[in-house]
């Protein structure tokens, strides 16, 4: 299979692969010849977002959750696509990430009734020695300010998530081979987490979402990613095209996947320095980004399902580029060593 040639920087790409009566992308000079796409209705017909203004900076409800019914309220604001002023992480991996990520914790919400669990005695211990106000609380709250009620006895406030700038994330991937994420408006909290998730596992650049009509870093977030999110830049973005612009002209080729490509991901050029495009869980990728892709992918199926939800998929995509770049760091000799079949 030939490899991805880096982008030339400052040289966008053309526009959506497109396998019938489409423009395939064309390679920077000096490529190993050119990858066509497939058409493919890219699971639906979304619009992306048309804001302008400055990258960055999320739009956030109100700031109170002083009780449980104002925790539920702040859930049903969430699930609109508001940002509150505060987050709350919950569950114990999470909290703990987040207490030695240096996040700024505001206090801490624990289950009364716990004094045995000597699991959560630790960290509320190490809470304690950090600084963080600890408050017990009835478990009735914090079921009530929960994502899913799996906060095992323990929620901690912690101020508004600090997202990166898109530069940050093209600074992260440095002038080498590079996986970015790009997020289509991806709305449940929970795939966006398990995206980050392993996004950060395979030692991505960067994740890329939207600012409005998209999840953020928020209570769900942190679970699923089980602190990924801590780890890795998230930039948020008011204009998803003109984002994918800044990536091409920073060297990057973009990949949309998408279950009506005629190309499967075994054939794909997904490899180098790519930005991996997913859809939203219910209209895939929109038509504007389709148009900025290079090339389109899809993951090959024998059963009956449809296909995975966009967490899955993100899951098995971000796998395949670390396994294309493990193993072309495998046939490199080191140190300027002879490979023993050319000795």
């Amino acid at each position: 299979m030939s490899k991805m040639q880096p982008r030339s920087a400052g040289r966008p790409g053309r526009g959506g692969a497109r396998g019938a009566g489409g423009r395939g992308p064309e390679r920077a000079a000096g490529g190993r010849g050119e990858r066509r796409g497939p058409k493919g209705a890219a699971d639906g017909h979304g619009q992306a977002s048309r804001g302008q203004g400055q990258r960055g900076q999320g739009q956030r409800g109100p700031a109170s959750r002083n009780d449980a019914r104002r925790g539920s309220q702040h859930q049903g604001q969430h699930r609109q696509g508001q940002r509150p002023a505060t987050d709350l992480i919950e569950g114990r991996r999470a909290c703990a990430e987040a207490l030695e990520g240096g996040l700024p914790l505001k206090r801490a919400l624990v289950a009364m009734g716990g004094e045995q669990d000597q699991t959560l005695v630790g960290l509320v211990r190490r809470l304690e020695a950090a600084g963080v106000p600890v408050e017990r609380v009835p478990k009735g709250r914090l079921d009530a300010l929960s994502s899913h009620g799996a906060h095992q006895g323990i929620v901690v406030q912690t101020r508004p998530f600090a997202y990166a700038e898109l530069s940050d994330v093209i600074t992260n991937a440095g002038d080498g081979h590079a996986l970015v994420v790009l997020l289509d408006h991806v709305t449940d909290e929970g795939n966006f987490g398990a995206i980050v998730r392993s996004a950060e596992v395979v030692g991505a650049a960067g994740v890329v979402i939207a600012k409005a009509r998209a999840a953020g870093v928020g209570v769900g977030a942190y679970k699923t990613s089980a602190g990924a999110v801590l780890h890795v830049p998230i930039a948020q973005v008011s204009n998803l095209a003109t984002a994918i612009d800044d990536l091409k002209r920073a060297g990057f080729w973009v990949a949309g996947s998408t279950e009506h490509a005629a190309q499967d991901v075994w054939s794909a050029p997904l490899e180098g320095r790519l930005c991996l495009v997913m859809g939203s869980e219910g209209s895939g990728i929109s038509q504007l980004v389709r148009k900025k892709c290079d090339f389109e992918c899809r993951l090959p199926q024998r059963g009956r399902v449809e296909s995975l939800n966009v967490a899955q998929a993100a899951t098995v995509m971000c796998y395949e580029w670390l396994r294309r770049e493990s193993a072309a760091a495998a046939d490199t000799p080191a140190d300027g060593a002879v490979p023993a079949g050319e000795r």
